[in-house]
């Protein structure tokens, strides 16, 4: 689930791989890149924003900046591999962007948001954007101030407004939520502590950086890394009610009905 940690792990990925290097081929699979030739330009480094993955390139001159945002959605990924090593991560009809320096490939599939724009412009692509979880920008007060802006709205859908705080995901606002005891539906205005949410939140995010599995239970053996996430039937971890799950927004929220009761 690319969430901002998984994010972060594939700027951090893509940054290793492809930093400080020359791009020997940029393959665009997008009409909108089609025509884009960037061979020559070097890789300046590879950063995370919330949910969105910029690279930030030079011209061969070292005089223009250019960011290659992407945005990975349910269903993206980057793949970075050595020069004639296998590409096995998806289809090949999937691929959308490939970028090629002399000691590595990186692949793009099922991209979303793939843009080409000057740096000194990436604002007005990530310009919208609360403070993010795992980045340098983190400001758990100005989250919690963005969040009580939205009184009426459901803690659950607030939680996902990247505009609030940037980075979470269902994953995440599925396990926070059953952490802190909250129905889903309650209103922001009825949260009794806004501010140990978001250290929440920033803590269980923070606490898979530099690994690709994702858990918030402690445990990384199969079928144990969620409390009620993904979970819907089985009986809760703490008190062996059946999780349930149901729509909320365009997402499955997950909850325990005993441990995070209506009012």
């Amino acid at each position: 689930m690319p969430e901002g940690d998984t994010v972060w792990n594939t700027a951090r990925a893509l940054h290793r791989a492809l930093a400080g290097g020359r791009l020997t081929a940029a393959d665009f699979r997008v009409p909108q890149l089609a025509a884009t030739r960037l061979a020559g330009w070097r890789v300046l480094e590879s950063v995370s924003r919330g949910k969105h993955l910029l690279l930030r390139l030079a011209d061969p001159a070292g005089e223009q900046r250019r960011t290659l945002h992407s945005h990975l959605r349910m269903d993206g990924a980057w793949r970075a591999y050595a020069p004639g090593e296998r590409w096995a991560a998806r289809p090949a009809h999937q691929i959308r962007v490939v970028l090629r320096t002399a000691d590595a490939v990186a692949v793009g599939y099922h991209l979303h948001e793939l843009a080409l724009v000057p740096t000194a412009e990436e604002e007005t692509l990530v310009g919208r954007l609360g403070p993010d979880l795992l980045g340098p920008d983190w400001d758990p007060a100005e989250a919690v101030r963005r969040l009580a802006g939205h009184p009426d709205t459901t803690i659950a859908e607030a939680l996902l407004d990247q505009a609030n705080l940037a980075g979470v995901g269902n994953l995440y606002k599925s396990e926070l939520l059953f952490l802190r005891g909250l129905w889903p539906w309650t209103p922001v205005h009825d949260v009794p502590d806004l501010p140990g949410v978001v250290a929440l939140a920033q803590r269980l995010l923070a606490a898979n950086r530099g690994r690709w599995a994702q858990s918030t239970t402690g445990s990384l053996r199969r079928g144990q890394t969620s409390y009620v996430y993904g979970r819907r039937g089985e009986p809760c971890r703490r008190c062996g009610t059946p999780v349930r799950g149901q729509e909320q927004g365009e997402r499955v929220t997950y909850w325990c009905p005993s441990c995070q009761p209506a009012p």
